[in-house]
C-alpha cells in the first residue's frame, strides 16, 4: 500500500498567461529553480494576448526564441487561450467546472471557439512549436470548447476534478484543484501560478516548497501516465466535484456580498 501510494502521489507545475508581455525578472527566476532542480513544468502561452493587465508588463521581443528553447529543454507547451480577452460572462453552474465569471470560450458558438483556438495553433505552428494541450483562461469551458478542441486535434486539457487524471467524452484531463500551492498526501494534479500576483515573499514560499517536495514534482508525460478510470476513482472524482463545485459557489456569493457591502 505504501508503494502504490508513493508512486501515485505528485503534482505538476503548470504557470498561466505566459506571453511576451509578463514579469520576465520572476520567470528568470523560476527557470534557474527549475533547472537546479530538473523540473519540467507547463507553461501555459498566450499565442496573440490582448490582455491589458498584463501589456503593463516590459515586452520581451524574443519571446518565442525563448519558448522554443523552453520546449527543447522539455518543457511542455500548452495553448492558453487565444487573446485572453474575456467577452462573454458565465453565471453560477452555467460552465462546465462551475467557475462562473469571464470567460473568452464559454457562451460563443461552436464556429467562433473553434477559429480561435485554430488561430492559436497556426501561431504556434508559425514558431515551430508543438502543441497537444490546452487549457482554458479562467478555466471556463462549455460543450462546444470540447467539441471544438477536438476538432482541431486537441485531446488534452489540464483542467478538471478528482484525485487522478482521467478521460471523459474521449479527452484525457489533468485536475487543477487548488488556487493555493498544495501537495496532497495521495493523488495526481497540477498547479495554478499567475506570476504577475507574485511578491518576493510568494516566489521564496514556493522556492520552500520545491526545496521540501522536489521528489513529488512530476513531469506532463508523468500525469498523462497515471491515468485511471476504474470505478473507484470515478466515484472520488464525483465526490471531490460535488464539494469543490458547491464551495466555489458559495466563495461566489460571498465575494457577492461583500462588494455589495462595499
Amino acid at each position: 500500500m505504501n508503494n502504490y501510494i508513493k508512486n501515485n502521489t505528485g503534482i505538476l507545475i503548470r504557470i498561466d498567461d505566459v506571453c511576451e508581455n509578463m514579469d520576465w525578472k520572476m520567470m528568470e527566476k523560476l527557470e534557474k529553480l527549475f533547472d537546479e532542480y530538473s523540473i519540467k513544468p507547463v507553461l501555459g502561452v498566450i499565442p496573440n494576448n490582448k490582455d491589458r493587465e498584463f501589456l503593463t508588463f516590459s515586452r520581451n521581443d524574443k519571446f518565442w526564441d525563448q519558448v522554443r528553447e523552453w520546449q527543447g529543454k522539455g518543457w511542455e507547451i500548452v495553448q492558453h487561450g487565444y487573446t485572453h480577452i474575456y467577452d462573454k460572462l458565465c453565471k453560477k453552474k452555467s460552465d462546465y467546472f462551475n467557475y462562473g465569471g469571464g470567460s473568452e470560450f464559454f457562451g460563443h458558438s461552436l464556429d467562433t471557439q473553434e477559429t480561435r483556438i485554430k488561430n492559436g495553433l497556426e501561431k504556434f505552428k508559425k514558431e515551430g512549436i508543438n502543441i497537444r494541450a490546452f487549457f482554458a483562461p479562467n478555466q471556463t469551458y462549455d460543450n462546444n470548447t470540447f467539441i471544438a478542441l477536438k476538432k482541431c486535434g486537441i485531446s488534452e486539457i489540464i483542467d478538471g476534478y478528482g484525485l487522478m487524471p482521467y478521460t471523459e467524452n474521449k479527452i484525457k484531463f489533468i485536475p487543477q484543484l487548488f488556487e493555493k500551492v498544495i501537495l496532497l498526501p495521495f493523488g495526481i494534479q497540477s498547479t495554478k501560478l499567475h506570476l504577475h500576483t507574485w511578491s518576493e515573499i510568494d516566489y521564496s514560499n514556493f522556492e520552500k516548497f520545491i526545496k521540501k517536495h522536489s521528489d513529488k514534482i512530476i513531469s506532463y508525460d508523468q500525469a498523462l501516465a497515471k491515468i485511471n478510470d476504474n470505478l473507484f476513482y470515478k466515484f472520488l472524482r464525483f465526490i471531490i466535484s460535488k464539494i469543490l463545485r458547491l464551495k466555489r459557489i458559495r466563495l461566489k456569493k460571498d465575494s457577492e456580498f461583500n462588494i455589495k457591502e462595499a
